[in-house]
């Protein structure tokens, strides 16, 4: 194997398929990253067994094909600190991969190709394509309510409901859920329901764009796979079965309250200021055009704001862990938000005022 690249060509690539690897390994070759090289294409693979990430540029020259594998992240420092516009040439010699650029000369250590683990090609059952704003406003939306090392292992990444003419994401932690929904221009029959785990959520996402360009989708039993420009993602799917996030949406609150968002965001943030440093919790207490809201913490100290809401109806004061409220209020697209409350002990519900694509279910707390 023998080529040479300038630098920017490989460190996009190479600085996502990075993100995968893993640094604490069982195995030695999943630090490394696969460096295969063809006569007009050199694709690099990154994975630790739960997301393959694959990404592909055009070398300047290719002496050489061939394959090897390399440490990812020593790769990936050595690039970043070459000079802008560097050309690099990467070749193997005597079972050892010798960087140059310039004047400087880098040798890495391999490890067998064959060592490489590959995730397996499942039978792709369907296959559909999204334009990769919808996808990534979905996910920028509810991925913040995901769990993160719950027993409930199926809590611990997001799930992704494709229907026809409909995709909807959902994520919940079990304090917290967050909903959101969009029409694409998709037939899928039967409904598909998968459950992508937390990293390949959050990788998928780096991916992804503000464009209407697509991003195909591969819907395996056990795997998703997304094809974006030059990158080819795989991600295992959890298997186990998501909550009935239909029955945890309250219906039939009767106090609806409307406030400015970046408002009502700040006095939340200042709020929890002096809030209760391990459970956070601010009461709130909503009377007609106001909402004032106050924290306290063991060491007896007190914060109290007042906002002003658009609200007539009787009183009633709720309890909440503030920074459930400040995430939802900080992907919220609007001006202002529309907060549904019931009675002191049942979740509230906030969206958009008259109800947008996206719905935040957020717990009580008994303060």
């Amino acid at each position: 194997m023998k080529f040479s690249i300038s630098r920017e060509a490989l460190l996009r690539p190479l600085t996502l398929v990075a993100g995968v690897v893993e640094r604490r390994q069982t195995l030695p070759v999943l630090s490394n990253v696969l460096i295969q090289v063809s006569a007009d294409e050199l694709s690099l693979t990154g994975t630790d067994l739960e997301v393959e990430l694959i990404g592909r540029t055009a070398p300047s020259q290719v002496e050489q094909p061939g394959s090897a594998t390399v440490p990812a992240r020593k790769l990936m420092d050595i690039c970043k600190s070459l000079p802008e516009q560097a050309e690099i040439s990467l070749a193997l010699e005597e079972g050892r991969a010798v960087l140059r650029s310039g004047r400087s000369r880098f040798t890495l250590s391999t490890l067998p190709v064959a060592e490489f683990p590959n995730i397996e090609e499942g039978q792709g059952s369907v296959e559909l394509s999204l334009p990769r704003g919808t996808l990534k406003h979905l996910i920028d939306a509810t991925s913040f309510a995901m769990a993160q090392q719950d027993v409930r292992y199926y809590l611990n990444g997001m799930l992704l409901e494709l229907r026809s003419n409909l995709v909807r994401t959902v994520a919940t932690d079990g304090h917290r859920l967050a909903v959101c929904s969009r029409p694409v221009d998709i037939s899928v029959e039967p409904a598909q329901k998968l459950i992508v785990p937390r990293k390949g959520i959050l990788e998928l996402v780096r991916l992804l764009d503000d464009s209407d360009e697509p991003v195909s989708l591969t819907l395996g039993a056990s795997h998703v796979r997304a094809h974006t420009g030059d990158f080819t993602f795989t991600s295992k799917l959890v298997d186990g079965k998501f909550p009935d996030y239909e029955r945890v949406v309250p219906r039939g609150g009767d106090k609806v309250f409307i406030a400015e968002r970046a408002q009502l965001r700040q006095v939340f943030s200042r709020t929890s200021i002096l809030s209760n440093e391990k459970y956070r919790g601010v009461r709130l207490h909503l009377e007609e055009g106001n909402l004032r809201v106050m924290a306290n913490n063991p060491e007896q100290e007190e914060a109290e704001e007042n906002v002003a809401v658009e609200y007539s109806g009787a009183a009633m004061e709720i309890g909440f862990n503030v920074g459930y409220l400040i995430d939802v209020l900080g992907v919220l697209d609007e001006d202002r938000v529309q907060m549904t409350l019931a009675d002191p002990n049942s979740s509230a519900l906030m969206e958009e005022p008259g109800g947008g694509d996206a719905m935040y279910v957020v717990m009580p707390m008994r303060l």
